[in-house]
């Protein structure tokens, strides 16, 4: 079954992301997955939380290769780069 990773981001600096999406692409591709959501400028349809500077969306072909990326030593030192300019809440779901 297809697994979902699902984050919203709020952008403190910029420092960060020249080198963080050089090289978070591939690193995705090479667990299986690829992005369908990545972007800003959202528009609020419902609901009173603050909206994100930044959501994604990437699909995997199981849970296990979604959480094998996130839990990759190759990813580890980006989590970290990200999180020196920004604050994330992410999930991964399972499609239907």
């Amino acid at each position: 079954m297809k697994a979902y990773i699902i984050g919203r981001m709020k952008i403190k600096n910029q420092d960060w992301m020249q080198e963080y999406f050089a090289k978070v692409p591939q690193l995705i591709g090479d667990h299986g997955g690829t992005f369908l959501v990545r972007g800003g400028n959202p528009d609020r349809l419902e609901g009173t939380e603050g909206l994100p500077d930044a959501t994604f969306v990437i699909e995997f072909p199981s849970r296990d290769q979604a959480r094998n990326f996130w839990n990759s030593d190759e990813f580890q030192p980006l989590i970290k780069l990200r999180q020196s300019g920004s604050s994330l809440e992410a999930m991964i779901v399972d499609g239907v």
